[in-house]
């Protein structure tokens, strides 16, 4: 089965909070990089944020101060918190890992692993 599942995506109107979770098994559960990755109709994957498993997390500027990423390495679960949510965060979000021991970046990184997605539908 897959080694990264994403869920907790769904509708809300602008304004509104969603939390979204990725349950990690294999060699992606003890991945030194993982983030949380978007992607919109139309448009290019984005970086949204990212955590080692030392504690250094990185975000895109554009949701600063509004998301949290956190991971669990006793459970292996990568969460988002995302508040604030707006028609621009409006994306299929997809959780990866990457197989790096050292390295961590949402342009320079090759993450080997990928979650299903789950859609995140921000309403006016």
């Amino acid at each position: 089965q897959a080694q990264l599942v994403e869920s907790g995506g769904g509708s809300v109107q602008t304004g509104g909070s969603l939390r979204l979770s990725c349950v990690a098994a294999g060699d992606a559960a003890s991945a030194y990089c993982m983030a949380w990755f978007r992607q919109a109709p139309g448009k290019e994957r984005e970086g949204v944020a990212y955590k080692t498993k030392l504690g250094t997390t990185n975000y895109a500027s554009s949701v600063k101060g509004r998301f949290t990423i956190s991971r669990d390495n006793v459970k292996n679960t990568l969460s988002l918190q995302m508040n604030t949510l707006s028609p621009a965060d409006t994306a299929m979000y997809y959780c990866a890992a990457s197989r790096s021991v050292d390295f961590c970046s949402l342009q320079g990184t090759t993450f080997a692993f990928w979650g299903q997605g789950t859609q995140v539908t921000v309403s006016s």
